[in-house]
């Protein structure tokens, strides 16, 4: 029995590969009013492309390995990484037109972009120590892709309010909440919490509903479908381009929302991107 319990333990630290080669990363859950904001650490939530460092290879997190070119990671440990590749705010799109290419083709695409870590996955201590030891090693291995994404902390909620605001003004998604004493937990962990203005979420699109006026002979918008089977349409947040080539019938869209209705509906649904699938 002692052998079984050291495996769970372990299990629960270690990002798990199932059998789809998803890597089982922790998520963190929408924002609570907890009982003492000062017991958590405050990280802006960067909009890159998650991935995990696993020693040899930077994977996402559905496992495909990221070719990345060797330069990138010459300097990196042996220490498992839990992290997003990030340029700037707004640049999602260039970080995956990136990520998509295969070496030859990726020519200074990666100049720009830096691996931001924001945890130590194989430690089995609390976040607090766990930053500390992310933020030291990645001062001693000097690599200039490697960043330690720093942490703070506010004294009450309006300062974190004000925080929010403030970075949401300047273009960012919005802040992490990490509880101090939280533990590496794959799946989701109720004490590391995503904090946004607007909710993100994910529908099937299940037809292209032509436009109007300046939208005559584009897409004006699409009709989704929630898990639960109800339908809604979303008409905003597309480019010109996107309206041209909409996304297709049957992909997934992630869209941004504020709230819901009665029913259960977002309301003020926009789009965001298709999901990617790497």
């Amino acid at each position: 029995m002692k052998s079984l319990h050291n495996w769970l333990v372990i299990s629960l630290f270690i990002p798990l590969m199932t059998n789809a080669n998803m890597v089982s990363l922790q998520k963190g859950i929408n924002f609570q009013t907890p009982e003492n904001i000062t017991e958590y650490f405050v990280s802006e939530k960067l909009d890159g492309v998650r991935a995990y460092w696993d020693g040899n290879n930077l994977v996402t997190r559905s496992g495909k390995k990221i070719h990345v070119p060797q330069w990138f990671v010459s300097k990196w440990p042996e220490t498992p990484l839990d992290g997003e590749l990030w340029s700037k705010r707004g640049d999602f799109q260039n970080i995956v037109s990136c990520i998509r290419r295969l070496p030859k083709n990726q020519q200074d695409c990666w100049q720009n972009i830096r691996f931001h870590v924001f945890d130590l996955p194989a430690e089995q201590d609390r976040f607090e120590q766990r930053f500390n030891k992310y933020n030291k090693l990645i001062q001693q291995i000097d690599s200039p892709t490697l960043i330690a994404i720093p942490q703070s902390r506010v004294g009450n909620i309006r300062q974190l309010n004000a925080l929010l605001q403030q970075i949401v003004t300047n273009g960012a998604e919005g802040l992490m909440l990490h509880h101090q004493d939280a533990y590496y937990q794959n799946g989701r962990n109720a004490k590391l919490m995503k904090y946004k203005q607007y909710f993100d979420a994910e529908a099937q699109v299940v037809k292209h509903i032509a436009g109007k006026g300046k939208y005559t002979g584009k897409m004006g918008a699409i009709l989704v479908q929630l898990p639960d089977g109800q339908q809604f349409k979303i008409g905003t947040g597309f480019s010109d381009h996107e309206r041209n080539n909409p996304p297709p019938v049957g992909s997934i869209v992630t869209y941004r929302y504020i709230g819901k209705t009665d029913r259960g509906i977002p309301k003020f649904a926009s789009y965001l991107r298709i999901r990617q699938t790497e």
